[in-house]
């Protein structure tokens, strides 16, 4: 099993950057498919981001948004730049062994870490 993280959350203008931290411990995260879920208040949770061997992007913060993983420090980040207010949402890191065709999907991954929120003032 693996226990995530969340961290780097917190409160920006619109146009802003911040980074995410998902530290993962128990399992090293090269052993899983790692994403980025957000979900907003009244709405269902969403796919944000994914790493494999590659990456995997919502069209909605492609261009903006970059995961990547660092397997010595057994992290994963989420580096989000030009923020808009739309990007408000509790931000969640999660593992798991999807497939490509489910990569996007949250029942595809068994581990979540507890949430971090981010909010974008316009």
């Amino acid at each position: 099993h693996v226990q995530l993280q969340a961290s780097g959350g917190g409160l920006v203008q619109a146009g802003d950057s911040l980074r995410l931290s998902c530290a993962a411990s128990g399992r090293t995260v090269s052993s899983y498919v790692m994403g980025w879920f957000r979900q907003a208040p009244g709405k269902e949770r969403e796919f944000v981001a994914a790493i494999r061997w590659t990456t995997y992007y919502a069209d909605s913060v492609k261009g903006r948004f970059t995961i990547s993983r660092d397997n010595a420090k057994n992290t994963v980040y989420l580096q989000m730049n030009s923020l808009k207010p739309e990007d408000t949402a509790v931000y969640y890191c999660a593992a798991g062994s999807a497939i490509t065709s489910s990569i996007r999907f949250t029942s595809s991954y068994g581990y979540w870490g507890q949430g971090t929120q981010v909010t974008v003032s316009s």
